[in-house]
């Protein structure tokens, strides 16, 4: 489909595997040179570390924070390097917004490395291994799943904290909290819920400690406005001005990330064709179950990126 209005998706936790981006970065060498930029701000051999180590490693969040958002800018460099156009809209959901922040020069590279590497750090370490846990829940309206956290909290937190698609919410909190809704769901006729294998139960009240020590670190730091609009997880909208992004992304933490309203923003903004920039599909598959008129594809290989350029130029 050519001259339709293109957006860039951007991925979260989960879609980190060993391996990944392998055979893009034969085919690109903005790839390995995004890795290595990020290596040297990190410290160690993110490359090596992505092809080469243990998956449990990778799924350390402070780990997997920087390891996504360089995926995700190495492709978008190597998009904008083979001739792919200039997105008007861009998304990330959760650790993915931080990737368009970078991706729309809101950010510097990294500034971004360092930003979500502290993120993932304090996020991991607000609340104690074992304490918080999240769910996903399937076949369930969002407000049925609002009303079974309400009455499973019993003055513990638990709360729809993912709203992915239409009857797939993600739920999260104190453990013991999250396991009374995980029944209540099933109760009120949800067709699966079930425990994710997370530790730290994100975009919850209790993330609020990580969002108050990484505050002072955004503000420190230099944002720009957008040179692409990006549509925030808080509230669905785009917004211009830096301080009040800087503002989003504290808030971003400990609250719900909107994601089907994203999508819906997108496709009201006149957005008809959506392109997740990153690895794995995940949000190109929730995409076509918000809003089957989309066309919505990834392009993690050199083959699919090469294949969306050509399909999306004007």
């Amino acid at each position: 489909m050519t001259n339709s209005v293109l957006a860039f998706v951007f991925p979260g936790q989960g879609s980190q595997q060993i391996g990944m981006l392998a055979d893009a970065a034969q085919a690109f060498p903005e790839v390995s040179a995004t890795f290595s930029e990020a290596s040297s701000v990190l410290g160690y051999d993110l490359w090596d570390l992505c092809q080469n180590g243990a998956q449990e490693d990778i799924n350390l969040t402070e780990r997997t924070q920087p390891l996504l958002l360089t995926a995700s800018v190495s492709l978008y460099r190597a998009w904008l390097a083979q001739g792919g156009v200039t997105p008007a809209y861009m998304a990330g959901h959760s650790l993915g917004e931080w990737s368009a922040l970078v991706c729309s020069g809101v950010l510097d590279f990294a500034d971004g490395v360092r930003l979500v590497r502290e993120r993932g750090r304090l996020m991991q370490e607000a609340v104690p291994a074992g304490e918080g846990a999240m769910a996903a829940v399937i076949g369930l309206d969002d407000s049925a799943v609002e009303v079974a956290c309400a009455e499973s909290a019993e003055g513990e937190v638990v709360a729809a904290v993912n709203y992915n698609s239409p009857g797939q919410v993600v739920i999260a909190g104190s453990a013991a909290a999250v396991g009374r809704a995980i029944d209540a769901c099933k109760a009120a006729g949800a067709k699966r819920a079930m425990p994710l294998p997370v530790s730290a139960p994100f975009h919850t009240e209790l993330m609020r400690p990580a969002a108050d020590k990484l505050a002072p670190q955004i503000e420190a730091t230099v944002f720009n406005a957008p040179a692409t609009p990006i549509i925030h997880n808080v509230h669905a909208k785009t917004e211009s001005d830096p301080a009040a992004i800087k503002a989003l992304m504290v808030e971003q933490i400990y609250s719900p990330v909107r994601w089907t309203a994203c999508v819906q923003s997108m496709a009201g903004f006149g957005v008809q064709q959506l392109v997740e920039c990153g690895p794995g599909k995940v949000l190109a598959g929730l995409a076509k179950r918000i809003d089957r008129s989309l066309v919505a594809q990834n392009i993690e290989s050199s083959e699919q990126l090469s294949a969306a350029v050509t399909a999306t130029a004007g």
